[in-house]
């Protein structure tokens, strides 16, 4: 018998969200700068990889709401993940702030983490951490399928992004796909 993975699928939009929580350590190195490279260049190319990633992310909330690429899920258990938030600041923001840019073989090892990074927040599906649904009120929670339901029957755990505070048990709700695995809960319709 063989495993099965299901695919995260949309690729581009998980790249594009990998780049997006990464958005904070950005504005730190355009704020901080780089003695190897003039502001002129360096800062406008931080910009970019502050606003097109996240701009690609609400371009793909745009096409799912134009689309009507909505799910209706159910919730058997939450877990919020504020605590990621901590880890992703201290274990990765910090260090790579942190780290000593002045020279060419410096920054070349900075961004060889960075890349490191990346491909594990794309390999470990932590693409969702992002400081700009924080500051739009905006909670993630990963949910797990209700008891006695399981992958096998198409029902698997999902990040939903919300600004519910909390999901109970037993809960349904329409959520706009952004990826086979992240979601983006419609707001009721007035």
């Amino acid at each position: 018998m063989s495993s099965v993975k299901a695919s995260e699928g949309l690729p581009l939009a998980r790249f594009f969200m990998v780049l997006a929580s990464l958005s904070p350590l950005f504005i730190l190195w355009a704020v901080r700068g780089i003695p190897s490279i003039p502001d002129r260049v360096f800062i406008p190319v931080c910009i970019s990889f502050i606003v097109l990633p996240n701009l690609v992310l609400f371009g793909r909330l745009f096409f799912a709401r134009k689309a009507h690429d909505v799910q209706i899920k159910t919730v058997g258990t939450a877990e919020d993940h504020r605590d990621h938030l901590l880890v992703y600041l201290f274990a990765i923001l910090l260090p790579l702030w942190g780290a000593d840019l002045d020279d060419v073989r410096n920054l070349t090892a900075a961004i060889v983490a960075l890349a490191f990074i990346i491909f594990l927040f794309w390999h470990l599906n932590l693409h969702y951490m992002n400081l700009v649904f924080a500051m739009l009120g905006y909670r993630i929670f990963s949910v797990h399928p209700p008891n006695g339901r399981s992958s096998i029957f198409g029902l698997e755990v999902f990040i939903l992004i919300t600004k519910r505070s909390s999901l109970p048990a037993g809960l349904e709700l329409s959520a706009y796909r952004i990826s086979n695995h992240v979601f983006w809960e419609k707001e009721p319709e007035q």
